[in-house]
């Protein structure tokens, strides 16, 4: 029979709470992570799909034109964002992700109307995102067929039973850059940003904490070597070794995987410098605040979670709510997954990634001169 001792039992108890209380990356996992994950898992993963963007080259400007829009509008699945003057401002939109559907309609779509004949429209959707372009391909059929059905009835009233056979309204549908709507295209350019990601922050989250821990630190800092030198020294490596994996990768991606690169690869790589940076001085950045591996890992594993979540990896992030959209805006891989689909998928240039590069040259440039800080204050 196993006997306690009450007041050895409290004893430990009370030591142990103490441990905990000591260990504030303990206590952020504790307390922290449910709420977090809760918060987040609550509002973010939702595949219901919602007020997608929409620019509209209205040719016929009539008030049946502009009732079509209104149709596709209000069933809250489209949400008018620009009106255009060309088609090509039309495609330009979509090239560069400020809209992820695109209406045209015709010169003389009222005066088909009115003849009875079947009036055509068109309708672009950014197939990059297969969910998003789904949703608004499947939300455009339904509101032509009512819409037409609409037309048809009142014809009916007003003309009698001699009407010619067809639809009112043809809305010709089609998705651009992943016509196949392939899940695989949308999930492998995620996969290589998120994977590129984890692997050099845990690389260099782990560099200077594993010193740490071996106490050849202490022996470095006694060298003459200075501060800047270390780090670069440390960072050098990590930064060819992150470089071949991206370069594997792709490879993979696109000979096995089968999905292509349609723009060009040599931005990509160029581009994905800045991205790498990024990942690399965040895994500085927690390696001068971690004292052991374990806590590093725990760090890491504190970014990784809203980074899947928030940053498009999955989830579309035109069906988050405002606030959620705004907290993925802080994160890296939001923009460096626009850039990887964008060039991967839809094969655009420079010219339609500016946002997205200043981004990270931002949080890039901003995460290097904090770690470089903490791991100057911490050598003197």
């Amino acid at each position: 029979m196993i006997t306690t001792n009450r007041q050895r039992l409290l004893a430990i108890i009370r030591k142990e709470f103490i441990h905990i209380r000591r260990d504030p990356p303990s206590l952020v996992i504790v307390f922290i992570m449910p709420v977090l994950m809760l918060l987040l898992f609550g509002y973010a993963v939702n595949t219901d799909v919602n007020h997608i963007p929409l620019a509209v080259f209205d040719q016929d400007r009539s008030q049946d034109s502009r009732l079509l829009v209104a149709s596709l509008v209000n069933t809250g699945y489209f949400d008018l964002a620009f009106q255009t003057e060309s088609e090509g401002e039309l495609k330009a939109l979509l090239d560069s992700g400020r809209v992820h559907a695109g209406l045209i309609i015709p010169a003389g779509y009222a005066r088909s109307l009115k003849r009875q004949e079947t009036a055509t429209a068109q309708l672009l959707v950014d197939g990059s995102d297969p969910l998003v372009a789904r949703t608004a391909l499947s939300m455009a059929e339904i509101v032509a067929q009512v819409r037409s059905q609409e037309l048809r009835l009142a014809a009916l009233a007003r003309e009698g039973p001699a009407l010619p056979p067809g639809p009112a309204i043809d809305l010709r549908a089609r998705a651009w850059y992943n016509p196949g709507l392939e899940s695989l295209k949308f999930n492998i350019p995620g996969l290589i940003g998120l994977i590129m990601q984890n692997i050099t922050m845990m690389l260099t989250a782990f560099a200077l904490v594993r010193e740490r821990e071996r106490g050849t630190l202490e022996q470095l800092m006694v060298t003459p070597i200075r501060g800047p030198e270390l780090m670069l020294g440390k960072l050098i490596p990590y930064i060819v070794i992150a470089f071949i994996d991206m370069g594997l990768a792709l490879v993979i991606g696109t000979l096995w995987f089968k999905v292509p690169i349609a723009g060009s690869p040599l931005l990509l790589l160029g581009l994905t410098v800045l991205f790498l940076v990024f990942a690399l001085g965040l895994g500085m950045f927690f390696s001068t605040i971690a004292r052991t591996q374990l806590q590093a890992m725990q760090m890491t594993m504190l970014f990784i979670l809203p980074s899947v979540l928030l940053s498009g990896f999955i989830f579309p992030r035109a069906s988050m709510p405002r606030p959620i959209q705004y907290l993925g805006n802080l994160l890296p891989l939001t923009y460096f997954l626009e850039i990887l689909r964008g060039i991967m998928l839809k094969g655009i240039g420079i010219n339609y990634l500016w946002k997205d590069v200043w981004a990270l040259a931002g949080f890039g440039a901003g995460i290097i001169a904090l770690a470089a800080l903490r791991f100057r204050k911490q050598v003197e």
